[in-house]
């Protein structure tokens, strides 16, 4: 099958309706291709995430108790309604993380670096679409054909998946997703419900809402009170903590290095340092006189505030808790900024450090790839020149964490935000001559 053949396929191959709502993509001849020694490290990065997630779950619930600095949680519950923040202390279970995780991978010369760990992650119907659809035209992806289905079956055997309107952009793929999964199992059923409260929630939902959106979702606090009466089990649980960006900020912190390498291990921890970008917790609290950022070189962040536009190699995002702390929304590439524009940014950040916390991370560009691309109306393929974001699904079992697939988002080289915008290509991930599935890997090793 030729190139044009391929995209025409995949194009034919889409549900009626789309994935989307009212969002479509260029579309790639093939699958996106990784070098095996990204490919490995994928591999092994999924079970470090697990230990990251466990760790930080961990940290918060010392910091209650006291066995950690107090200053943890009330940081990471800094913003959030007290009866949200009472109601994760006394009911959040000890090591319940996310189900899946999904970090943002930014593909750089020396590898990759982890912009951030999605916990309520889109994409996973549209993954699973992708791998799918380039599979049955003869690809390999990564995960396999069905690795995606199998993983969300792994961590929900059935039950409900209840979307917000917030979040009604992923609708369709997770409609399409249900649909796949009742058709291949004889077992319980999926549904997607609406955030509108119900009178027959079966026993397992899936979380598609963030929490910062409760107020607006009528169907939170029956499903709540459901979980206390043990009539629901809820993923991801409801730990507004752990959507926080700013586990970054806390992960480079001296006081804390030694509860990380304690938790994560010697190996996983200078994995992470190697992958996790340095993150500043934007605290406006002044320092002492000897005093001096760490790896800025600064001693207040007015001196920052006056950094020219080269020496800027920053992102600056909201933590959480807000509306626009996903996507691309709430992100200021610093670099980009006029000095007096970047001065206002960063002082509006500070300010608003008491009920929203900032981090300003180091900025790692992506490297340049070049792919082809059709759209309908297109005679044939063009080229084009863009930086990638690499998204793997890891899917949290009992005993294992298996990589489902890869989604990569190819954006063009003039965008700095590389996320899944109209104008970029979207394809699943692949690695020529290596078996379709990615092994599961042994939750103790």
């Amino acid at each position: 099958m030729s190139s044009l053949d391929t995209v025409r396929a995949v194009h034919a191959a889409l549900p009626d309706g789309g994935l989307f709502h009212e969002k479509d993509w260029r579309i790639s001849p093939r699958p996106f291709g990784i070098s095996s020694a990204l490919h490995e490290e994928l591999d092994k990065l999924g079970y470090r995430l697990l230990l990251f997630l466990r760790a930080c779950d961990q940290l918060y619930r010392l910091s209650v108790k006291g066995r950690q600095p107090g200053w943890v949680a009330e940081i990471l519950d800094r913003g959030k309604p007290a009866e949200l923040v009472a109601w994760q202390r006394a009911h959040g279970v000890a090591g319940d993380i996310p189900k899946v995780i999904r970090p943002d991978l930014i593909l750089t010369d020396e590898g990759f670096a982890i912009a951030e760990v999605d916990s309520v992650p889109g994409g996973i119907g549209l993954t699973a679409w992708l791998n799918k659809t380039y599979a049955s035209l003869g690809h390999k992806v990564l995960g396999g054909a069905d690795g995606m289905l199998q993983g969300f079956r792994q961590i929900l055997p059935g039950g409900d998946i209840i979307i917000s309107e917030e979040a009604s952009t992923y609708r369709p793929e997770m409609e399409w997703l249900a649909k796949e999964l009742n058709s291949s199992s004889a077992g319980p059923a999926w549904r997607v419900l609406g955030d509108e409260s119900c009178d027959d929630w079966q026993p397992r939902i899936y979380r598609f809402f963030e929490l910062f959106d409760l107020p607006n979702v009528p169907a939170a606090g029956p499903l709540m009170e459901s979980a206390v009466a043990g009539k629901v089990s809820i993923t991801p649980p409801v730990k507004p903590a752990l959507e926080e960006k700013l586990w970054f900020a806390l992960f480079w912190l001296k006081p804390l290095q030694e509860f990380w390498r304690r938790e994560l291990g010697e190996r996983a921890h200078l994995a992470l340092q190697r992958v996790i970008p340095y993150t500043w917790l934007l605290d406006p609290e002044p320092l002492p006189r000897h005093a001096v950022l760490p790896r800025l070189d600064a001693q207040s962040w007015a001196e920052v505030a006056g950094f020219s536009q080269k020496k800027r190699k920053f992102i600056m995002k909201i933590s959480g808790f807000s509306e626009h702390a996903w996507g691309s929304r709430g992100v200021v590439v610093a670099s980009d900024l006029p000095q007096a524009e970047w001065q206002s940014e960063l002082e509006s950040a500070l300010k608003d450090f008491s009920h929203r916390p900032h981090i300003l991370q180091e900025f790692h560009p992506g490297r340049l790839v070049e792919e082809m691309f059709w759209l309908p109306g297109m005679d044939g393929l063009r080229p084009m020149r863009g930086r990638v974001r690499l998204c793997p699904y890891y899917f949290v079992g009992e005993k294992s964490v298996t990589c489902g697939g890869a989604l990569a988002t190819i954006c063009p080289d003039d965008k700095k935000l590389l996320h899944g915008m109209r104008d970029a290509i979207l394809a699943p991930a692949g690695v020529a001559g290596v078996a379709q599935a990615l092994p599961t890997l042994a939750a103790g090793g």
